[in-house]
């Protein structure tokens, strides 16, 4: 299957914003996007920049969320278009769908460092929702679902790593961690409020919308 394969740091710097892609070193001073908070390319540095479109302002946030969630356009777009058929918002049914994804939910909690490192356990089948094995990053969790880690993955280090790190950029109160057993419990599906990333979910919307 296609996937990216260059530097997250360059996305992030593309975006003009933290993506947070490489989980903890996001959070440090060995932060691309902190030292270099310029768009990448031999004229990033160049301060004029040429007013952008109407269009270029809605794709640029439809990239910024894609990217966030690290997925392809064809993903992203049959989830779009699953939101827009539900009832309510379309925008914030987009926001809740991305969230409720068993990669993102394994990211939340923190048995990953980064939602590529979530999705990789997932799919290596190191967690069980509700006691059933799942190896779909894409599988939509709900709420009162209990996700937990293999009796034989707790002694993976990419996983004992995140759950040690995870206290610097906390837990959802919507979720509920349990840290001995390597548990975790969705307790609610988030407002629109408490999702704090800094998207616009209505220039995506208008962006599939043309």
């Amino acid at each position: 299957m296609a996937r990216y394969r260059g530097s997250l740091c360059r996305l992030c710097r593309a975006e003009g914003a933290k993506l947070f892609l490489k989980g903890d070193r996001c959070y440090g001073d060995k932060c691309a996007f902190e030292r270099r908070g310029y768009v990448p390319g031999e004229h990033g540095q160049i301060k004029f920049k040429r007013k952008q479109s109407d269009y270029g302002t809605q794709l640029r946030e439809k990239q910024k969320l894609k990217r966030t969630f690290g997925l392809l356009e064809k993903s992203f777009k049959g989830c779009f278009e699953k939101a827009e058929r539900q009832k309510g918002v379309t925008g914030t049914n987009l926001l809740l769908r991305l969230e409720r994804r068993l990669d993102n939910m394994v990211y939340r909690l923190g048995f990953a460092n980064s939602r590529g490192e979530a999705r990789q356990l997932v799919r290596h089948s190191h967690f069980l929702v509700n006691d059933s094995k799942v190896n779909i990053p894409s599988y939509l969790v709900k709420v009162g679902d209990k996700i937990r880690v293999k009796e034989k993955s707790r002694k993976i280090a990419t996983i004992l790593d995140a759950v040690e790190t995870v206290a610097r950029r906390g837990i959802p109160e919507w979720l509920e961690m349990d840290k001995v057993n390597f548990t975790g419990v969705v307790k609610a599906l988030p407002a629109r409020e408490e999702l704090t990333m800094p998207i616009q979910e209505q220039l995506v919307v208008e962006f599939y919308s043309k």
